[in-house]
């Protein structure tokens, strides 16, 4: 992407004003509130790319920012890490490999931690997507962990679903987890170039042929770069449909803002006193209690 030094200043101030406000949410700091109501969203698309650990999906995602940026396109990427139940800390080995983006003035790389969410995925994640949303990108790239709920949730979130196998998950093929399979917009069998990578997607095509919309399948190689076209391709094809699983998802989340919203003045100190105090009568019935406040 050709850019002069000025516009190449503009994006750097743009994107520390977007870091900024992105810290402001991720850590609910003085304004965060405001700052989300002030949003003006477009219709940027959004990328999920989910699938099991080591199934080469950091490498890929590095493949299609190469592929997007070569296009002049302007990319964020958010990027899922399970977080160390020991350190709450996020681990970013696999960030490494996006190390060449950095340097790029139309790229957005920025890590969020699940913090031990149950679906993978921390209830902060809609909200930092929505404020990369109104930054104005032409691609928002949300990679995660596939473990428990988290490819469901992803799904809820983007526009479309890229799920990344590998040839040696043959084995699961046939007890393939059914929320996997329901997810997909688009299926990738990374690392081709491996022993019985044909055989695996052809298996995986019979599969998918089953179903009512066949879902693409495509071999891609993300370290050598094969492929990404292709995939790239697949993802500008793919209709625009109602994602009626963002509806449960929204819903969840205005549940737990509601819930926020109520608590927010409770002081959890002050509860345990009073908790205390009241549980000294004979009576006492928490439910009642709670009605109370």
């Amino acid at each position: 992407m050709h850019r002069d030094k000025h516009n190449n200043s503009i994006l750097l101030q743009d994107f520390r004003k977007l870091a900024r406000e992105l810290t402001i949410v991720e850590n609910d700091l003085p304004g965060a509130d405001d700052l989300l109501r002030d949003l003006k969203s477009n219709n940027t698309p959004v990328i999920g790319i989910t699938g099991p650990p080591g199934a080469g999906k950091s490498t890929l995602v590095n493949a299609m920012i190469n592929q997007l940026s070569a296009k002049g396109k302007r990319i964020a990427v958010l990027a899922i890490d399970p977080t160390s139940p020991f350190n709450q800390g996020s681990l970013l080995g696999d960030r490494v490999r996006m190390a060449e983006q950095f340097n790029k003035s139309n790229v957005y790389i920025r890590s969020l931690a699940t913090r031990g969410s149950l679906g993978g995925l921390s209830g902060k994640t809609i909200e930092m997507c929505d404020v990369l949303k109104a930054a104005g990108f032409d691609y928002i790239l949300v990679e995660t962990v596939g473990v428990g709920q988290s490819e469901v949730e992803i799904a809820g979130l983007a526009d479309i679903s890229v799920v990344v196998l590998v040839p040696e998950s043959g084995d699961e093929i046939q007890n393939m987890k059914s929320g996997l399979m329901e997810i997909a917009d688009i299926f990738v069998v990374n690392k081709s170039d491996r022993e019985g990578a044909d055989t695996f997607a052809n298996n995986l095509k019979k599969l998918v042929h089953q179903k009512p919309e066949p879902i693409p399948v495509i071999n891609t190689v993300a370290d050598k770069s094969i492929g990404i076209e292709e995939l790239m391709k697949a993802i500008e094809n793919q209709s625009v449909k109602e994602n009626t699983r963002r509806m449960f998802l929204l819903a969840e989340k205005a549940w737990k803002l509601l819930q926020h919203q109520k608590m927010k003045n409770l002081d959890k100190n002050q509860l345990q006193q009073d908790i205390i105090k009241a549980s000294a009568n004979p009576d006492f019935n928490l439910y009642k209690f709670i009605d109370s406040l």
